[in-house]
């Protein structure tokens, strides 16, 4: 017994001598390293790289949600209030074709154009094709028939495909702005942000919609004129 005591002892020891030269190889940089990831963790809300991108995020999330309340009530209201008289079936069309587009947009071209800009220049130059994308809306009120079902169905394809390039590039700068570990906290701060934004769009919206309405002979953009002049701007 005395001798196992004696050697149990002697491991402990030697242990504790391992440890002591491993702590003196350590690299005072990794060490540094460490303890600045410690006070990242404590400064998510400080990231401005990170907090800069959910801004952007909210702000877009807000003006796409309330386009896309404004779109259907637009597109079926009567031409004498501004809009394009068209039934909830040809709505619906329109949006199911926007819908397949995205898929396809998204899985095979997307990719590739954000491999070559990178998600900065996709948002700016997403942002910037949408402006006259929506300046030209309010002019669709003097189509009709087929050509009118074709030029609206291509505007919607583009608006939307416009606008899963803009999110899907500001989730890349957000992932990017943060380090694996924070990836939950701070998607999970993107998402709640932007929630009550989207929650505040459809009444913002069908409001500025409602009051357009009532101005279709003023000079200065005169009824929807007024609301896509709007969605634009906070889309600037």
């Amino acid at each position: 017994m005395p001798e196992t005591l004696h050697k149990h002892k002697a491991s402990e020891n030697g242990k504790q001598s391992v440890e002591a030269v491993e702590a003196h190889l350590i690299d005072p940089q990794e060490k540094v390293e460490e303890s600045a990831s410690v006070d990242t963790k404590k400064s998510l809300f400080k990231n401005w790289p990170l907090m800069s991108s959910i801004i952007v995020y909210c702000i877009f999330s807000y003006h796409d949600m309330a386009y896309t309340e404004v779109f259907s009530l637009w597109a079926e209201s009567d031409k004498k209030y501004g809009g394009l008289g068209l039934s909830s079936e040809d709505v619906g069309q329109t949006l199911g074709i926007t819908g397949g587009s995205l898929l396809v947009y998204q899985m095979f071209i997307y990719p590739r154009i954000n491999k070559v800009l990178g998600p900065i220049k996709c948002c700016q130059i997403a942002a910037a094709l949408c402006i006259p994308i929506l300046f030209a809306y309010p002019y669709m009120t003097y189509l009709s028939g087929p050509a009118l079902s074709v030029i609206l169905t291509i505007a919607s394809v583009l608006k939307n495909d416009i606008a899963a390039t803009i999110i899907t590039s500001i989730f890349i700068l957000q992932n990017n702005a943060v380090s694996q570990d924070q990836r939950g906290a701070a998607n999970g701060l993107a998402m709640t942000a932007m929630s009550l934004f989207k929650a505040v769009a459809p009444a913002g919206a069908g409001i500025v919609f409602s009051w357009a309405q009532t101005r279709q002979h003023t000079f200065f953009l005169p009824g929807d004129h007024m609301v896509f002049f709007l969605l634009n701007m906070i889309e600037l």
